[in-house]
């Protein structure tokens, strides 16, 4: 399967946020876009998600078969917000989860384990700690399965031990054919992966969509704005 993304401009309020990024993702393959806050990160990944329109180009999925033909249903989506009823237990936000989104691999109960929360699945999602919020949103991601993964800031709220959990779990999907893009400012433990650096803020956060275009704010060695990285190739001796 491909994820293939030409000429992307988005916009909020009706202010460009960014424009003409393009990329192509294929199975196995992880994307980690990075910039400034207000550079259009998570209208980025919000746009890809079809949560928000795009004012130009077009995104597309390639060879997802009958169950994934759109980008809207290859795609889980996992934003800043957790999306859990703090009323409801873990177990009863991941059965509407897994009911909305379709079974996968995992039932609900391994589906903790693997994120650590084993045996706290009766507690209200209220009840957990930031951390353990952000783990039980993780879980949604194992419980219904699609291919391609949207991450805003994952592992935001997270500690070392459970950065290095997520980050197994990210490397097992990427192996498994997945295909990932996740917004950070932070090392998300992925090697070999892609990046796209987002430019300068846009006039909506109090920055320069002229000079995000003419790529202000880098040195003559950087990538201008919105540019992709393909990971380094391994060099030879001699």
């Amino acid at each position: 399967m491909r994820l293939i993304a030409e000429n992307l401009s988005g916009e909020r309020g009706g202010e460009a946020v960014f424009a003409d990024i393009g990329f192509t993702l294929a199975d196995g393959e992880a994307l980690v876009v990075t910039g400034p806050n207000g550079s259009g990160k998570s209208t980025l990944l919000r746009v890809i998600a079809g949560l928000l329109p795009h004012t130009v180009g077009r995104i597309t999925v390639e060879g997802g078969g009958e169950a994934f033909s759109t980008v809207a249903a290859a795609c889980h989506y996992l934003g800043h917000q957790n999306a859990m009823k703090a009323a409801l237990t873990v177990n009863e936000n991941l059965a509407f989860w897994r009911d909305f989104s379709g079974d996968g691999k995992l039932g609900i109960t391994e589906a903790l384990e693997e994120v650590g929360l084993g045996g706290l699945g009766h507690l209200p999602f209220g009840y957990l700690s930031t951390g353990q919020k952000r783990r039980a949103a993780i879980a949604k991601l194992l419980i219904s399965h699609r291919p391609v993964w949207l991450l805003d800031e994952p592992t935001a709220g997270l500690d070392k031990a459970s950065d290095a959990r997520f980050a197994a779990l990210m490397q097992d999907h990427c192996a498994a054919g997945g295909i990932i893009i996740a917004a950070t400012h932070l090392p998300l433990g992925l090697e070999g992966v892609k990046t796209l650096e987002m430019g300068l803020p846009s006039p909506l956060w109090g920055g320069s969509i002229r000079e995000a275009e003419r790529g202000g704010g880098t040195d003559g060695n950087s990538p201008p704005p919105g540019s992709l990285r393909s990971p380094p190739s391994p060099q030879g001796g001699g």
